[in-house]
């Protein structure tokens, strides 16, 4: 039996709902010796006390056909710097190296500051994949991990989808532009929870994204 499989009886006594309108999931149970390390629209992520050297991430009763998916993508990758570890997969979880670090999304809550280094690393990253025939897609604050100074991304369950979402392009963009505003500032919740309802939206609302920006410059935090 592999070491990871020990957490198998834990991870199987909780359980995952999605919500809607591109909200974070809902956990329901809680064992002891599991620990929440991180919540997304599609699962979560555990982390089981005996052994952590091991990330598990757990998807939503009715997205559990993103596994095999996602298992599929990290096997395309193999090993890379810029992309957790595989080592295998259940009915409804994949299991993955635990990473150390920060996301993006904690970055701007807590004001630490992010180095032009990630953007780099997120670049060489969608190019590695590129080259393994995936399409990066799904890239933002908090599918990106700084790690002693680099970016490592989180999650590629959309890398076998076709079309660019241009996420990580307007991610890209703010921070060329705007990230200055507010580097080494802790940002309100409500404000970064209200720019990215605003983002979701921002395709109804607003015709062009550099309006988008504007408007989201107007807010306290960036004066």
């Amino acid at each position: 039996m592999a070491q990871w499989e020990i957490a198998i009886d834990s991870l199987s006594k909780i359980t995952v709902l999605s919500n809607p309108n591109n909200e974070p999931v809902t956990i329901i149970g809680q064992v002891e010796g599991l620990k929440c390390i991180g919540v997304g629209t599609d699962a979560a992520v555990f982390q089981f006390l005996d052994a952590p050297h091991y990330a598990y991430k757990v998807y939503a009763k009715d997205k559990i056909d993103k596994v095999k998916a996602e298992a599929g993508v990290y096997e395309q990758i193999g090993e890379s710097p810029f992309f957790s570890t595989y080592y295998g997969s259940g009915e409804f979880f994949i299991v993955l190296s635990y990473e150390d670090g920060k996301t993006l999304y904690d970055c701007v809550l807590q004001g630490i500051h992010i180095p032009n280094q990630v953007v780099e690393d997120v670049e060489s990253a969608r190019d590695f994949v590129r080259s393994k025939g995936l399409n990066p897609r799904d890239i933002h604050l908090k599918n990106i991990l700084l790690q002693n100074g680099r970016g490592k991304i989180l999650d590629v369950s959309e890398y076998i989808q076709s079309g660019n979402d241009l996420r990580w392009e307007h991610l890209k963009k703010g921070y060329e532009e705007y990230y200055h505003l507010i580097d080494g500032k802790s940002v309100p919740f409500w404000v970064v929870e209200t720019v990215r309802k605003w983002y979701h939206q921002q395709n109804k609302y607003f015709p062009f994204f550099d309006d988008f920006l504007k408007l989201v410059q107007k807010l306290n935090f960036m004066k």
